[in-house]
């Protein structure tokens, strides 16, 4: 079990990784006293995708509301809280030089210790809060717009990436093929919603890499099937069967995901396994993971849906314990747009 080795510790998470601006407070890595995310959806939807420079000047707009306001929630004052932690990296470089602005602002300001976080770590650690007795070492499948891996996680700050996509991430893939269907964005919860209609066995598109012996993944091909049976389709013009096609084209990414995460944990001879991402709160997958873990004997956890998604409370977690571990970064730190994990 992940200890709590002090009370009473107040970290101040900010998030500006991506389109999300968050703010939020935590107690000891575990209690939510505050959070506020101010989503840009809207602004990037008629572009289908993020646009950076939108998503900077958005951060630059809000990031200030957004603090005070998750303060005035906290009913704390700066001089209450113990240290600000906020994301270094990976992610949009102007996105995170906003955040991390802010958060070196009120750190000299107010003489509080500036933490560092990795986003993806911070995903991972988004499970304690509604899991407090979560148990190491485990295994996490993170899967989200930006990112899809396999981590394993022997102790706080030890990860070992086991394997991970080599193109499109999860996430992305869902918001490619939506845009090519016109279905708008974010393409995963539209793609999830509509499959609930469909037969996830109707189309067979393909399970890439699943049988390499490795723990690596690939989506492109799985892409460039579903546009090659679209085309084909519509040169014989016939019609689309769209709830059919999202729910096997859901099945063909659990398929390996499921798999690839259920043999992940026994090559490590771990028992616990978690889903961290955005595409972490996909019902299909869950239901998918929930049957795959429970065959095998294996614990399975993931968080609430609003804390798959970015937000500044994973960030004040995994803060939290760098915190402890007297982990620091200076004033003079820059954004790593690139930053690994382990």
């Amino acid at each position: 079990m992940i200890e709590n080795p002090r009370r009473n510790v107040h970290i101040l998470g900010i998030e500006t990784s991506c389109d999300e601006t968050g703010a939020a407070v935590v107690r000891d890595g575990r209690e939510v006293i505050s959070s506020v995310v101010a989503s840009q959806i809207e602004f990037h939807q008629k572009f289908g995708g993020i646009v950076p420079e939108i998503a900077s000047r958005k951060h630059l707009e809000m990031l200030n509301p957004i603090i005070d306001e998750a303060m005035a929630k906290a009913n704390l004052a700066y001089e209450d809280l113990d240290a600000v932690a906020v994301t270094i990296g990976p992610g949009l470089v102007g996105a995170l030089l906003m955040g991390l602005g802010s958060a070196k602002v009120i750190s000299y300001v107010k003489d509080l210790p500036l933490v560092g976080v990795n986003h993806l770590e911070g995903h991972i650690y988004a499970n304690l809060i509604d899991h407090p007795d979560l148990k190491l070492p485990l295994v996490s499948l993170i899967v989200s717009g930006g990112h899809t891996m396999l981590v394993y996680m022997e102790d706080f700050g030890k990860y070992e990436v086991l394997g991970q996509t080599l193109d499109d991430a999860v996430g992305e893939a869902y918001d490619k093929i939506a845009a090519f269907l016109g279905l708008g964005y974010p393409g995963g919860p539209i793609i999830d919603q509509m499959a609930k209609d469909g037969d996830p066995h109707a189309i067979p598109f393909p399970r890439a890499m699943m049988k390499t012996g490795d723990l690596n993944f690939s989506l492109s091909g799985l892409k460039t099937s579903v546009l090659t049976y679209v085309s084909h389709l519509n040169l014989d013009a016939r019609e689309l069967p769209l709830h059919d096609l999202a729910a096997s084209f859901q099945a063909a990414i659990a398929d390996v995901l499921v798999a690839k995460t259920i043999q992940a944990a026994k090559d490590k001879d771990v028992k616990t396994i978690v889903l961290a991402g955005g595409v972490a709160a996909n019902s299909y997958l869950r239901e998918r993971m929930i049957d795959g873990t429970k065959n095998e004997g294996l614990e399975l956890y993931y968080p609430h849906a609003f804390l798959c998604t970015d937000n500044a409370i994973m960030i004040a977690v995994a803060g939290y314990y760098r915190y402890l571990a007297g982990d620091r970064v200076s004033l003079e730190a820059n954004p790593i747009p690139n930053l690994k994990l382990g």
